[in-house]
């Protein structure tokens, strides 16, 4: 498990891509400390294994259904990402819980500077969009961001200058692919609205009642 606290930005060394699969190195430093082959690290938000370490960098495996779900396919040697070891048990839990898994990609449409802030309008398909709540959680490319507005087909955060120095975000360009994992408590909390033996998200209904609930847990 992450937090969405980004540690440090590392830079892509290669990507070797045999098909859909294949191996990603990375060039890095804080998130190297402490940490040993089979650790997990998280690449712009997506849970890798580590399988081999340098004094400057490390090795992940990437398999085919990473690629099919993330960005991690179109990165470059030169590119930077975001990297945060796995969550310590003994640490401060200061953004949400994250399991680097990721549901699927979104583009940046906009981006607006209000004061000290910057906007940035993500668009992304229903099937993400439909756990998008305005003030619940996203982790845009690692990053624990709290939604600010919803839209048809898009979302808001409002990125703070700290976020902002410490991480990709504001640095990609308008239609760049960043990814993209919902609330991991709003993911259980529909499978267990869904109806039995139904690939159907829940209905929406007008409010939580016992009746509900006995049909549907």
């Amino acid at each position: 498990m992450f937090t969405g606290i980004i540690e440090e930005l590392g830079k892509i060394r290669s990507v070797s891509l045999a098909g859909n699969s294949g191996v990603i190195a990375v060039s890095a430093s804080k998130v190297l400390e402490g940490t040993k082959i089979g650790d997990s690290i998280a690449v712009n938000g997506v849970c890798l294994t580590v399988i081999s370490t340098e004094r400057d960098g490390f090795t992940a495996d990437v398999m085919a259904e990473t690629v099919r779900r993330s960005n991690l396919g179109g990165l470059q040697a030169g590119d930077y990402v975001n990297l945060e070891r796995a969550m310590a048990a003994d640490g401060r839990f200061g953004g949400h819980l994250v399991s680097g898994h990721i549901d699927g990609t979104g583009t940046i449409k906009a981006y607006k500077r209000e004061e000290n802030a910057v906007w940035v309008t993500v668009e992304t398909k229903p099937e993400i969009m439909r756990l998008i709540i305005e003030k619940g959680s996203v982790c845009i490319d690692g990053i624990s961001l709290t939604v600010a507005r919803v839209q048809e087909g898009s979302f808001q955060v409002s990125v703070i200058p700290h976020t902002g120095s410490e991480t990709t975000l504001l640095k990609k360009r308008l239609k760049d692919v960043v990814n993209l994992e919902n609330d991991i408590v709003g993911k259980y909390v529909e499978q267990l609205l869904r109806p039995k033996n139904s690939e159907e998200p829940p209905k929406k209904s007008g409010g939580m009642t016992m009746e509900f609930l006995r049909e549907y847990l």
